[in-house]
């Protein structure tokens, strides 16, 4: 394990931090306990098949990437009618009972090394906070990251019979040169009968280093779903999960990723059935060209309690080059037999059959691919709901082909 951060961190600088943020004393605690963890935590589990294991993440130069005191951004936050979304320090002084409740409540804050030390170190929060009953839509938060390091945090709390929709993007400022860390730590809490949606498109710099996690938990008739799409980084550690808590739960998780150069995709999927009759979906598609790389783990864990589960995964990664490298580790954990379940994952090129129909008929090569190429990613477009996110999932993926 590397402590190579622990080792350029003080207990002083998590201080400052947290005074400048106004926090309560609790949270302080939260984050010292943090900063002392990491000398005995572990990295991230990395996705592992058969021979090899795909990503290294004791090889970052954490030393050289991160700055605690350094943590320049721009953050816009638009808000709905009838829906909070609160800067940290503000949300703090509005709800700090409901924060204090909440608050590592779905990802632990110790859950691993990458985790506490963003928890030790977190400054660029948003709170959301959807009260009893309130149906809003087009919740967004525009991050831009100005410094050579940035650790996120975002609370989504949706009350009983309420409902949000949120788009989360994330980009880089074009002032600084040389490698960066971006760490985003997501947790949304669905109460009964709740439903959230939460689209996030990751356009940082590809001299980035991206860890991120994302976890849910839905309560009776609940629901959480994601968005995940990522386009930039040289490396991303990314993880989405739903705990589905409550009867009648449900999630969908909705990926999506275009690689190229030498870029580094580590994508996992993953949702526990808790309770009975609950649904899941997860479906996940990704283009890679040049020599980059994506692995990808998707798990469904069907309790044994969790009778009358649904739950279904697909993955699909298409490759433009014999330099690109990919490999899926779909995984069914099953302990009630009251289930219907299926999972599949593909890795393949253009299919030859289709460009030679497109190029006998006149569309140069390199143009039937590309529309093969926005034509692959149609099935998973068609599952994101938000349009706005749509469609600039589109424009990405158009502008990379070009």
């Amino acid at each position: 394990m590397s402590t190579q951060v622990h080792a350029n961190l003080t207990e002083e600088q998590v201080r400052e931090i947290s005074t400048q943020l106004g926090e309560p004393d609790w949270l302080l605690e939260t984050r010292l306990d943090a900063l002392d963890a990491l000398a005995d935590l572990e990295m991230p589990k990395i996705i592992r098949t058969p021979g090899r294991d795909w990503t290294n993440l004791d090889a970052l130069e954490f030393d050289q990437l991160v700055d605690p005191l350094d943590r320049a951004q721009e953050k816009d936050r638009v808000d709905a009618e009838g829906v909070e979304v609160l800067g940290w320090a503000e949300a703090l002084d509005e709800h700090g009972d409901l924060i204090e409740e909440e608050f590592g409540s779905v990802v632990d804050p110790q859950r691993d090394y990458l985790t506490a030390l963003s928890t030790a170190l977190f400054s660029a929060g948003t709170v959301v906070y959807v009260p009893e009953g309130v149906a809003a839509e087009d919740v967004k938060i525009r991050t831009r990251m100005n410094s050579r390091s940035l650790f996120n945090y975002t609370l989504v709390v949706a009350e009983e019979s309420a409902s949000v929709t949120i788009l989360e993007r994330q980009s880089t400022g074009d002032d600084l040169e040389g490698n960066r860390y971006y760490s985003g730590v997501v947790e949304a809490i669905a109460g009964e009968n709740a439903h959230i949606q939460y689209g996030a498109l990751q356009n940082l710099s590809e001299d980035t280093y991206n860890y991120q996690v994302k976890r849910g938990h839905a309560g009776v008739y609940g629901q959480v779903n994601w968005i995940d799409g990522n386009i930039g980084t040289r490396l991303t550690k990314s993880s989405v999960e739903t705990r589905l808590l409550g009867d009648g739960s449900e999630s969908k998780i909705v990926g999506a990723f275009f690689g190229h150069e030498d870029q580094h995709f580590d994508i996992a999927s993953r949702v526990w059935h808790e309770a009975e009759h609950t649904t899941a979906d997860l479906v996940t598609r990704g283009v890679l060209d040049h020599e980059a790389r994506s692995v990808y783990e998707g798990v469904q864990d069907v309790g044994s309690g969790a009778w009358s589960t649904n739950s279904y995964q697909r993955e699909n990664t298409l490759m433009l080059s014999d330099d690109s490298e990919a490999d899926a580790s779909p995984k069914l954990i099953i302990n009630n037999h009251d289930t219907e379940a299926s999972h599949s994952a593909t890795v393949g090129q253009v299919d030859s059959e289709d460009l030679l129909y497109m190029t006998s008929r006149g569309i140069d090569e390199a143009q039937a691919t590309d529309m093969l190429v926005e034509g692959f990613f149609v099935p998973v477009l068609e599952e994101v709901a938000v349009d706005e996110l749509r469609e600039d999932l589109e424009e990405l993926v158009s502008a990379r082909l070009e």
